[in-house]
């Protein structure tokens, strides 16, 4: 490392970074060159040197190098790439963003804009800012940058868990949606409304998952992809990978569906549009919403038809565990961020408690007086 002034009267800092390549850098005096080579010095001995030309590389160039690194499912990959597409540094050099522009970035998905009147949702900005914070902690690590920009910005709070935060429709509601559905998707309703298949899995399905005598559908795959041109099969979400148990009514569906509506292709898909397509999440949602104009049901979603479900087992007394493995969670804290709230709580189950020990206390009273009577 070394000091010199130069002809212009400027002063060049000069030092060989940890793969030996040398650098230099200008200042209007010496104490500051002194002072720029005892920060790169402490740097290179704390193992916190960053190369100053690497961290050119605008946020966008990044993402595309870190994204690439991924092992990622396909649907993963498309929703990482539309956080990296809405920042709004992805021009600026990684080595300039601030923690403020970060902070500007999450102010612009809250607020409305273009087909969002009232801003993206709270999950969303949560998951959009988790895939660019992740690629800044990878900036990092690979000595890119000095600090991740993402730190104390603040993201909008999450609500708690209530029963306004899941819309489940009616079972008359449901019912009358798989009688108003058409023959072909009639099946597809039923499997998302009694067997809690996502949309995706229930488009995946094939005749061979279904086990008639045992009464039980395997889910091994999924479609994922908007319409017929970016469609693609992949193995179900991480931990969805299930054998879902079949109510004997719902077996019979499948079996009427099979029988009056065939399968399509040599894999047997039990699934398919009018034109012999695989059902998307364009072309489900689309039959989905005619079908629930017709029905009154236009508040609920395919989803939501998957909340039911979760409702219905937690009604009949499941347990956390046997809900997270019937609805394919990874973890049974999915399970309760999701649910929490329809599962009774301590002052419901202590009232139920007690009010079982008084119909028993009193019932048995009763015995004794009619036995004394007689």
């Amino acid at each position: 490392m070394s000091v010199q002034r130069r002809d212009n009267g400027k002063w060049r800092a000069r030092y060989r970074d940890p793969s030996g390549r040398e650098r230099a850098r200008h200042f209007d005096t010496k104490r500051a060159a002194q002072d720029f080579l005892a920060e790169q010095r402490q740097a290179m001995r704390t193992r916190t040197y960053v190369d100053p030309v690497a961290g050119k590389i605008t946020f966008s160039e990044w993402f595309a190098v870190y994204s690439e690194r991924q092992v990622w499912a396909a649907g993963t990959r498309i929703s990482a790439q539309q956080a990296a597409d809405c920042v709004t540094f992805g021009d600026i050099p990684l080595n300039r963003i601030q923690p403020t522009q970060v902070q500007h970035w999450i102010k612009t998905l809250q607020a409305p804009g273009g087909s969002r009147p009232r801003g993206l949702a709270v999950s969303t900005i949560h998951t959009r800012y988790n895939y660019v914070h992740g690629a800044f902690l990878a900036a990092q690590k690979d000595k890119l940058i000095h600090e991740d920009p993402c730190t104390g910005v603040t993201l909008p709070r999450k609500p708690r868990a209530s029963v306004s935060s899941v819309s489940i429709p009616t079972p008359e509601g449901v019912g009358r949606a798989v009688r108003e559905a058409p023959e072909w998707f009639a099946g597809f309703v039923a499997l998302c409304a009694f067997a809690g298949l996502r949309l995706g899995e229930a488009a995946g399905v094939q005749l061979g998952d279904v086990d008639f005598l045992r009464r039980t559908l395997h889910v091994r795959r999924q479609v994922q992809g908007t319409n017929v041109a970016n469609l693609a099969i992949v193995p179900p979400k991480f931990g969805s990978e299930r054998t879902v148990h079949l109510p004997p009514d719902l077996v019979d569906l499948i079996a009427r569906h099979v029988q009056t509506v065939g399968v399509h292709g040599p894999e047997q898909w039990l699934f398919a549009d009018v034109w012999g397509n695989l059902l998307n999440r364009s072309s489900a949602g689309h039959q989905w919403r005619r079908t629930r104009a017709a029905v009154a049901l236009e508040a609920f979603t395919l989803h939501d038809l998957r909340h039911f479900y979760a409702s219905g087992l937690i009604a009949a007394g499941c347990d956390v565990v046997t809900v997270q493995r019937a609805l394919g969670h990874s973890q049974a804290s999915i399970t309760l961020n999701t649910y929490s709230h329809l599962w009774l709580d301590a002052a419901d189950r202590t009232r139920s408690a007690a009010q079982h020990l008084m119909q028993s206390a009193f019932a048995q009273n009763a015995d004794s007086v009619r036995t004394e009577a007689t």
